[in-house]
């Protein structure tokens, strides 16, 4: 690794105390937003449109085969937000995935990889960073993917990290500060497996 890291312990301490980082230009700044995006999972809502593309099967899922090359695409993404992924931080997080806590959910049509997302995973609660689309849909069949898992291992907390219009047609709120600690904290108490 050439870049700067995080260490490990670092980040899964943030994450503990409700922090996560992003870029700014060459620097990493810390966040805990006074209000948190999170998506129930009791909540997940798939859109009829997209509830068929799932049924018909056009992309097939996979987890954790490609990691560096997800986190790769979502750094590459055009956002109006501006990008927060610098090399820092994509080397933070291969780090954090060969310690077994970062975790890919990719998208394929074929062999090619088309879309996919990428978090961390602490006790209960699956952080989600970002997501990348090549084909529509991608994305949305990586979210669909990774919900389905963390319903299956009794995951208690999906954070989004902010509340966005695409997030929120699946069902994500935006809850304050205090509640989110609270979740976080019983979702500490647990011990799920994302793999």
């Amino acid at each position: 690794m050439n870049a700067v890291t995080i260490p490990v312990t670092r980040l899964l301490d943030s994450y503990r105390a409700g922090f996560f980082p992003m870029a700014l230009g060459e620097r990493i700044r810390w966040f805990s937003p006074e209000h948190r995006g999170i998506l129930p999972l009791d909540r997940f809502h798939l859109p009829r449109r997209f509830a068929r593309v799932i049924r018909e099967g056009s992309f097939h899922v996979s987890i954790n085969q490609s990691f560096d090359e997800v986190i790769r695409n979502c750094a590459a993404r055009d956002d109006e937000d501006g990008n927060w992924i610098n090399n820092e931080i994509i080397e933070s997080y291969c780090s954090l995935y060969q310690a077994g806590f970062a975790h890919s959910v990719e998208t394929w049509d074929g062999d090619h990889l088309v879309g996919g997302l990428y978090g961390v995973s602490l006790k209960g609660a699956f952080f989600g960073e970002s997501m990348f689309h090549k084909t529509t849909d991608a994305s949305k069949v990586a979210l669909w993917a990774l919900v389905e898992r963390l319903r299956e291992r009794n995951y208690h907390l999906l954070d989004t990290q902010w509340l966005t219009p695409h997030l929120e047609r699946f069902g994500a709120i935006e809850i304050p500060r205090a509640q989110y600690l609270e979740l976080l904290a019983e979702s500490m108490q647990l011990d799920c497996q994302f793999t």
